[in-house]
C-alpha cells in the first residue's frame, strides 16, 4: 500500500500538468500552482520513492546563504529567507505551520591566495549590490571574532550573518507537500519509465505499472535522475549525480561560540550543528558521476582527508568523535552548476526543473513560484528566471556560479 497521501494509481487518464518527482522542487511547484489564482488545471505528481529516504531534500545539510557570485542567485535566497520567516501567513494562516528562522552563524569563506581573495572581493561587490550584508575580513579581523582558527596562510575571509546559516528546510518540504495534497494535488507512488513524444510535444507518460497518462505539460523535477527523464524525450541534459559526504561529530573541547559554516580552501566545510555537535562535509577526490542509488560512505575520506584538515584549521578539533555520517547526492549541472528551468525551445510542453547543484533546498520557493507563473502565464512575473533557461544549455553557453561548495 502507498503511504498516506499517495494514490497507487492515477485517478484520471489525463492531466494538465504532470510533475515527475515529488521532493522539494516538485512539491514547491505543485503548491505554487494551487496558490496561483489564474491556474485552474489538474495536476499529478509522480514520486518513485514516497519514503523520501534517499532524496537530496532529506539528505541535505539544510543551509542557506546569500554569498553567490550571481545577483539572481542572491535574490533567490533572499526570497526564501523572507518567505520562511512568514511561512504560516504565506500558507494561509494554518496554525500548524511554523514560521522558520535562519540560525545566522553565517558562512565564512577563507582565501589562501590573492587570486582567491580577488574572487571573494568580486563576489562581495555583487552581493552588496543585491542587498546582502557580506563583509570582507583580514586574518587579524577573523582572529578577533573567532580566535579558535589557525589562520596560517589565510589572506582574506568573507562572511555574512544576516539570513545566512542553518534553517529547517525539511519542515518547508513537508508543508509544501502536505499543503499541496490538502489543496487537491494528486500524488501517486510510481515511476515514470517512458515518455510519448510526437514531434514538438510530449503526449503522455508511462508508469512502471504500465498505465499511460496524457498530459498538457510535463515537468522534469526528478533530481539526480533528471537526465534519464530528459533522455526519454530525446533531450540531452548535462546533469549527473555527484556524491557529497557528511559527518556529525562532538569535540572534547567545544568551541566557546557558534562556528560559522567555514569553507576551508581545501573544500572541506564545517559548522555548528547543535548545542554540542558540529557538522563537516566535502566531496570525494576524485568526484565522478555516481549511480543514483549509490549512497555508500567512503570511510577512508574522514581519517585521511577531512579530520586532518579540521584539526589543522581548528586545533580544538584534534580530539573529536564522529556521531553519525551519511552520503547524499547533488543533481550536479556539469555545464555551470546552475539550475536549468523552464521549457525546452523545441519541445515546449517539456519543462525543466533540474541541476541545482546543491542549492535546491534554499532555492525551491522561488523556483516553484517562477515555474508556476510560467505554466500559467507563459512568463515569469515576480523574479525573472529566464537566465536559467535551457537555451544556454543548447548553445553551450555557461552562466557559471562561482560559489559552489
Amino acid at each position: 500500500m502507498p503511504p498516506k497521501g499517495f494514490s497507487q494509481t492515477p485517478q484520471r487518464d489525463s492531466y494538465d500538468v504532470v510533475i515527475i518527482g515529488g521532493a522539494i522542487m516538485g512539491s514547491s511547484l505543485a503548491w505554487w500552482l494551487t496558490e496561483n489564482a489564474d491556474f485552474d488545471g489538474s495536476v499529478l505528481v509522480v514520486e518513485r520513492d514516497p519514503s523520501y529516504l534517499k532524496c537530496a531534500s532529506t539528505l541535505s545539510n539544510s543551509c542557506i546563504r546569500q554569498q553567490f557570485s550571481t545577483e539572481l542567485n542572491v535574490r533567490i535566497s533572499q526570497f526564501t529567507a523572507d518567505f520562511c520567516r512568514n511561512l504560516r501567513a504565506n500558507m494561509g494562516g494554518d496554525d500548524r505551520v511554523p514560521n522558520l528562522e535562519v540560525h545566522n552563524f553565517g558562512y565564512l569563506y577563507l582565501a589562501d591566495t590573492e587570486d582567491f581573495a580577488d574572487v571573494l572581493r568580486a563576489n562581495q561587490t555583487v552581493q552588496r549590490a543585491a542587498g546582502a550584508d557580506t563583509r570582507l575580513l583580514t586574518a587579524d579581523q577573523i582572529a578577533a571574532d573567532y580566535p579558535f582558527y589557525d589562520l596560517d596562510g589565510i589572506v582574506l575571509g568573507s562572511i555574512n550573518t544576516r539570513d545566512e546559516g542553518y534553517w529547517d528546510g525539511g519542515t518547508l518540504f513537508e508543508w509544501f507537500r502536505r499543503s499541496a495534497q490538502a489543496r487537491g494535488i494528486e500524488y501517486v507512488a510510481g515511476e515514470v519509465v517512458a515518455l510519448s513524444r510526437q514531434g514538438g510535444r510530449i503526449g503522455g507518460v508511462t508508469l512502471a505499472s504500465g498505465q499511460t497518462v496524457a498530459c498538457g505539460q510535463v515537468v522534469n523535477a526528478a533530481g539526480t535522475r533528471g537526465a534519464r527523464i530528459a533522455a526519454m524525450a530525446g533531450l540531452p541534459l548535462p546533469v549527473e549525480p555527484r556524491k557529497r559526504y557528511t559527518w556529525v561529530f562532538t569535540a572534547e573541547t567545544p568551541l566557546d561560540r557558534a562556528l560559522p559554516l567555514t569553507i576551508d580552501p581545501s573544500g572541506v566545510h564545517v559548522r555548528t550543528d547543535g548545542p554540542k555537535t558540529y557538522l563537516a562535509g566535502c566531496k570525494g577526490d576524485p568526484d565522478p558521476a555516481a549511480d543514483p542509488d549509490d549512497f555508500a560512505m567512503d570511510h577512508g575520506l574522514w581519517e585521511n582527508h577531512v579530520w586532518p584538515i579540521l584539526a589543522t584549521r581548528i586545533p580544538a578539533f584534534e580530539s573529536i568523535r564522529v556521531v553519525t555520517e551519511w552520503a547524499g547526492q547533488y543533481d550536479y549541472n556539469t555545464l555551470d552548476q546552475n539550475a536549468v528551468l523552464g521549457p525546452h525551445p523545441e519541445v515546449e510542453n517539456f519543462l525543466f526543473m533540474n541541476g541545482f547543484s546543491g542549492h535546491g533546498l534554499q532555492q525551491s520557493p522561488a523556483m516553484g513560484r517562477g515555474l508556476a507563473e510560467w505554466i500559467t502565464h507563459t512568463e515569469y512575473r515576480s523574479l525573472d528566471l529566464t537566465p536559467f533557461s535551457y537555451a544556454r544549455v543548447a548553445a553551450g553557453e555557461a552562466m557559471v556560479e562561482g560559489a559552489v561548495i
